[in-house]
């Protein structure tokens, strides 16, 4: 039987981070797909639309909040959930992912069992 396996698409600049959360998701039996640069998450996105996004907020270039902003607008990619992970907790920062249309936050250093828990609950 085959499971049904969700994919998380986690955009972050930092590799370390994306080692941490494709090794915690991964064991819980997601599907993980990683890209490092918004710019490298919209390429991905138009190939296979995720179940999940986990997105970093400072990146380069084209940081976090232009990133949501685009995927939000677009009527492709507009339904599918976003959470915010990111060391920018201040409550501005929260309250404009979450306008912006961010399901949810994640402040860094991550939680990692709250987060796994914020995962199941958004795509079981």
């Amino acid at each position: 039987m085959e499971p049904n396996t969700k994919t998380i698409l986690v955009i972050d600049d930092s590799s370390t981070n994306i080692i941490l959360l494709e090794a915690v998701l991964s064991s819980k039996g997601y599907t993980i797909a990683t890209a490092l640069s918004a710019k490298e998450a919209f390429h991905l996105i138009t190939k296979s639309l995720p179940d999940l996004i986990l997105l970093d907020l400072l990146m380069p270039r084209i940081n976090g909040f232009d990133f949501l902003k685009e995927i939000k607008i677009n009527e492709h990619t507009r339904k599918v959930p976003v959470i915010v992970v990111s060391a920018l907790t201040d409550s501005d920062n929260i309250q404009k992912v979450i306008n912006l249309g961010a399901i949810d936050f994640v402040k860094k250093p991550v939680d990692i069992q709250k987060l796994v828990e914020m995962v199941q609950k958004v795509i079981s």
